[in-house]
């Protein structure tokens, strides 16, 4: 009976290895990755639920993991020490969390919270870090990434201090979209007030305009982007240097891009320029 159980649990596991390696993985960093990396390094990925509001990580936690995003958006949000907060980097299918660990980071400088449910693959930090200092494949890939969060993080900087609430919200809602391929996202106006870090006040008249012009629909928690263009003609500047950085993680010349993520690129990133850095 115990070596059935052995057997059974040893089963599971080669399933579970053989899933999370597997060109089918939504997270655009493993999809990247050759298949010889995925499954020298990163054969002890685990399969995690993501649960709205659940906090991944707090300031100055022990950096433990690295999670790889499958489904869901995780804010990165700077904590005030009278608990306020606002959103300074978003995280999707393109990236991870955690990757401060892979610069030799041991905690956590901000509070990364997850605000759309969804899953992740997830990893031991520490092998995440000796599989990023010894396979120049994985450390090209999660670079890009790591780039692209840090200038990310640097043009939220200068959305917040120059741009009106209303092209912050509708940008925000915008970069949700993206990282979730759908329409139709839960929120409620406290949750995108404190994303924002303004009053929920100037959320709600935000909201309401958006609605009033057709943009959105926002019903009982669940918002629905109605018309995306005219969404996107309302944010500001800002929103379309993110998409650019996210589709260049999400490049369609990776290997095992899922068809719906493929034309998505090839139809946003035709004619695009290339993101410009902010100096802040």
């Amino acid at each position: 009976m115990a070596e059935r159980g052995a057997r059974s649990r040893s089963t599971g596991t080669v399933r579970l290895m053989a899933s999370a390696t597997s060109r089918s993985t939504q997270n655009r960093l493993l999809a990247a990755l050759p298949r010889a990396e995925l499954e020298r390094y990163f054969s002890e990925l685990r399969p995690v639920s993501l649960i709205q509001r659940q906090v991944l990580y707090e300031p100055g936690a022990l950096l433990t993991h690295v999670y790889f995003v499958n489904e869901g958006v995780v804010s990165i949000l700077t904590k005030m020490a009278d608990a306020t907060t606002i959103e300074v980097g978003m995280i999707g299918i393109e990236g991870a969390v955690g990757t401060a660990a892979l610069l030799g980071g041991e905690t956590s400088s901000q509070q990364a919270l997850v605000q759309v449910a969804g899953s992740a693959l997830r990893m031991n930090a520490a092998e995440c870090k000796a599989a990023f200092d010894q396979s120049p494949a994985v450390r090209a890939v999660m670079m890009r990434f790591i780039e692209a969060l840090f200038d990310l993080s640097a043009q939220t900087v200068a959305c917040n201090r120059l741009h009106t609430i209303e092209q912050r919200c509708a940008r925000w809602l915008m970069m949700a979209r993206d990282r979730l391929q759908d329409d139709i996202m839960p929120m409620t106006h406290e949750f995108l007030a404190s994303m924002l870090g303004v009053r929920r006040a100037g959320v709600t008249e935000t909201a309401g305009e958006l609605q009033r012009s057709g943009l959105i629909r926002y019903h009982h928690g669940r918002l629905t982007i109605i018309d995306r263009e005219g969404l996107e003609a309302t944010a500001c500047e800002c929103y379309r240097i993110d998409h650019n950085l996210f589709m260049r993680v999400c490049d369609a010349g990776q290997l095992g891009l899922p068809e719906k993520i493929k034309s998505f690129v090839r139809m946003r990133t035709k004619n695009a320029p290339r993101p410009k850095h902010v100096e802040v």
